[in-house]
């Protein structure tokens, strides 16, 4: 008989409904050797949680064996815990590293796995071919969006109508040495011209001039950790000249990832170039040049090791720390043990597991980044009367996650159970194999931007209540908690992980089904549902208070 409701640690005084328990409902729950009964004095919504004690105000309420919330009203036993009766509390932390047990899953199966990859000229080894087109300022958005018009439906990547497509056309025919493109001007080419080059993509973004010269430090350093990805071919760039994300910044960025400079960077100066006309044409004709060398890339064997796989989630719910966000933390562990890179952001996500997470660093050092990262980030949004406590949204709540700190115990499951080998601040590069700590925001596109711009190559994104986010240069795997969202919007989700919800598979056996999807989608034998739909989602974090 399957399980109506789960105990996630021995500790716990609340347990998760599985399904929604109608009032008199007797329920079973923990392990067989301590086995446990309650009966529910009310009707508990599946997702949602039911006190094992009777709570008094001021009492914890413990959940993952901690403290993810207080009662403000009594709550019966049985009891349904709401947002009127509960509020946020967690546990307070220390930089200070206490002794923690760690075991994470034997790797040594996947040690030899391999993916079919792009080995670049750095050592990094991409799992997709992409050209980009970038902005320094958000003034050439306009000219990164014709040059997108102009490119995309003749190189065979999308649709889009423009006076600059004659040009491409022309380019076309040249590289053809013939000229069978040359017909009407609404005819397009239906077959891509450069086969082995996945797409050309094109960034905007609202930044570059009139905020600090933090702001613009940071949204170069973003720009480069997309230049220097190992899923991207090269760019070409596009500045206006006098705003204050100077060309030179960007390249102090580049030479700070890469010091030899080895990607194919083409880079234009509006001020500088005259006439509109004269910089579209220029970026246009030497871009094309550029994606003809680009197509010259061919996949070829990489091991595991070489993969450094995003972990996030979006549109939680109450099963997300029960199924998918577990799911993917064992994958992590199982990456990391095979000499590979993940990397767990959101950080107003983690508040109230600060000490888990500081116990799992390998160094002192290493802890003490994270501490301050998190207090700084809170001290920030305390500073214009915000708090981390304000983080679920009413989706998160309505669907079980009734305070910041019981969404941070399950979002934390994303990380597994490893060691934490690397912290870096946004817009760092992640360089450490194994778990790394990113400072983002919680805001889904925010956060996968920047795990993009640290040189994520895949990301496993789960999600309870449906997010169709994607990303430009990274593909974006969709994992969902429940079955019915996974029915319900099976146009956005790749993977389900509602069977450990039913009981009719583990966490372990997900996870192994999923990390093969994953090389899968690594080896571009299966495209992301996100890659099919051309959901490319792309926002820089403008180090402000984003939640």
């Amino acid at each position: 008989m399957a399980e109506t409701v789960l105990k996630l640690d021995a500790r716990d005084n609340v347990v998760v409904a599985l399904a929604t328990l109608e009032a008199g409902t007797e329920v079973q729950f923990g392990a067989a050797a301590a086995r446990g009964s309650c009966v529910a004095r009310e009707s508990i919504p599946a997702k949602h949680k039911m006190a094992l004690a009777e709570l008094k105000p001021g009492d914890t309420i413990v959940m993952y064996g901690m403290i993810v919330g207080e009662a403000v009203e009594p709550i019966a036993r049985g009891g349904l815990l709401t947002t009127r009766n509960i509020r946020h509390r967690v546990s307070a932390y220390t930089a200070e590293r206490r002794p923690a047990a760690m075991a994470p899953p034997d790797a040594s199966a996947w040690a030899g796995r391999t993916f079919m990859g792009y080995h670049r000229a750095d050592g990094q080894v991409g799992t997709r071919n992409y050209w980009i087109v970038l902005p320094l300022v958000f003034c050439e958005n306009r000219n990164v969006e014709q040059m997108r018009e102009a490119l995309e439906e003749e190189l065979g990547y999308g649709r889009a109508n423009s006076s600059y497509r004659q040009r491409v056309r022309r380019l076309i025919r040249e590289q053809a040495g013939s000229r069978a493109h040359e017909q009407a001007s609404s005819e397009t080419v239906s077959e891509r011209v450069f086969p082995h080059l996945d797409g050309v993509r094109f960034l905007t973004h609202p930044m570059g001039c009139g905020g600090t010269r933090q702001d613009a430090r940071a949204l170069c350093g973003l720009l480069a950790g997309y230049i220097h990805h190992p899923n991207v071919a090269g760019a070409t760039v596009l500045s206006l000249g006098c705003q204050n994300a100077q060309i030179g910044l960007l390249m102090e960025e580049l030479r700070a990832r890469d010091p030899e400079l080895r990607k194919p960077l083409l880079v234009y100066d509006q001020q500088k170039s005259g006439t509109e006309s004269a910089l579209m044409e220029k970026a246009l004709d030497e871009t094309f040049a550029a994606l003809q060398e680009a197509n010259r890339a061919r996949r070829a064997p990489a091991p595991l090791s070489a993969l450094t796989v995003a972990l996030q989630c979006g549109g939680s719910d109450g099963f997300s720390g029960v199924s998918a966000n577990p799911t993917i933390g064992y994958v992590s562990d199982l990456v990391a043990g095979a000499g590979g890179r993940t990397i767990l952001s959101e950080f107003p996500e983690l508040h109230g597991v600060e000490q888990e997470l500081i116990n799992r660093c390998v160094t002192d050092d290493l802890a003490q980044r994270f501490s301050e990262l998190m207090q700084t980030y809170a001290a920030r949004a305390r500073a214009v009367q915000s708090d981390f406590a304000f983080n679920p949204s009413p989706g998160n709540i309505r669907d079980g996650l009734l305070t910041d700190a019981m969404k941070s115990a399950g979002a934390a499951r994303k990380g597994g159970v490893g060691p934490v080998r690397g912290v870096i601040d946004y817009p760092e590069y992640a360089t450490a194999p194994g778990l790394n700590l990113q400072c983002t925001p919680g805001n889904d596109v925010e956060s996968v931007t920047a795990q993009a711009g640290a040189g994520s190559t895949l990301v496993l994104f789960t999600t309870g209540l449906g997010t169709p986010t994607g990303n430009p240069i990274a593909p974006v795997v969709k994992i969902s908690t429940n079955s019915t969202l996974a029915e319900r919007m099976h146009d956005i989700i790749d993977f389900d992980a509602g069977g450990i919800v039913r009981g009719e598979t583990t966490i372990a056996e997900a996870a192994g089904k999923l990390l093969e999807l994953s090389l899968a989608v690594a080896s571009g034998e299966q495209i992301t549902k996100a890659e099919a739909r051309g959901q490319v989602d792309f926002i820089p974090w403008k180090r402000g208070v984003s939640l």
